[in-house]
């Protein structure tokens, strides 16, 4: 038995195809989510009304050390910028390493050992995001807060400003990122299964190697004799070589002598 790290064959190709409109639905729901976010369409708002509940730190409590003079703390990675770039590039890359994996696959070049470091760090990138939508708020020592407040207390709270519409986005794309990392993990799983030691596999793939070789040594073999102009010894009408003489032989030399055995006239 050979194993096989690199050219391993999965064990469900059906589960593998399956699987892509299901990443197809979680992409488009992230690209969808977190564009709209992209300029700052909730994402300060939410600061803001924590803020008033008490809830975490208030967007003008940097207003109050930049008036004094002080060094001004930096922003929760929760409420930053950063984290609505870093969610719109993920989903990006998502998209196109769908259209990659999907051409890989038709052409039968999917293997999974490269699914394994893909889907690991695609899930890798989404548990940061997934950190960051709900990460901590400790900017302000008299409010912190260590789970953003519309995750853990839902949009009741949102409705009394209005903007519960907003909250629901927002968790949203908390949620379309949960989606993502379930599928991604599926995925990995399916991956790592196929990597696993399968006697059946790795059995009938050590038969396909020696049979290839096989087959390529014999048709060399063959185109040999075929470029001396001269017969097998172990192929028919390959007498004349093993009793120690050399006879030329071409599909011409064969149609002479069967004319000259078969012709009526000849005898």
């Amino acid at each position: 038995m050979t194993y096989h790290p690199i050219h391993r064959r999965w064990r469900s190709r059906r589960l593998l195809w399956w699987m892509l409109p299901l990443e197809l639905f979680g992409v488009v729901a992230c690209l969808a989510m977190f564009g709209i976010a992209q300029p700052d369409t909730y994402r300060t708002t939410m600061w803001e009304i924590g803020g008033k509940e008490g809830f975490n730190s208030a967007p003008n409590y940097q207003v109050y050390f930049a008036a004094n003079y002080k060094p001004i703390p930096t922003t929760p990675f929760v409420w930053s910028q950063t984290l609505t770039d870093f969610n719109v590039a993920i989903s990006i890359i998502s998209l196109f390493t769908l259209i990659g994996k999907l051409i890989l696959i038709i052409m039968r070049l999917w293997f999974p050992i490269a699914s394994i470091a893909l889907h690991t760090c695609l899930a890798t990138l989404y548990i940061v995001s997934i950190y960051g939508q709900m990460g901590p708020d400790h900017m302000d020592p008299r409010y912190p807060s260590n789970i953003a407040w519309y995750i853990r207390m839902g949009c009741d709270v949102a409705e009394k400003y209005g903007d519960a519409k907003s909250c629901k986005m927002a968790k949203g794309s908390f949620a379309a990122a949960i989606y993502m990392i379930f599928v991604l993990l599926v995925m990995l799983g399916q991956a790592v299964w196929s990597m696993l030691p399968n006697p059946d596999n790795d059995i009938k793939m050590a038969d396909d190697d020696d049979d290839d070789d096989e087959s390529s040594s014999d048709n060399g073999r063959e185109k040999g004799w075929e470029m001396t102009g001269f017969r097998s010894p172990m192929s028919p009408g390959g007498r004349s070589m093993m009793s120690g003489r050399s006879v030329p032989f071409t599909p011409r030399t064969q149609a002479f002598h069967t004319l000259e055995s078969k012709l009526p006239l000849r005898s």
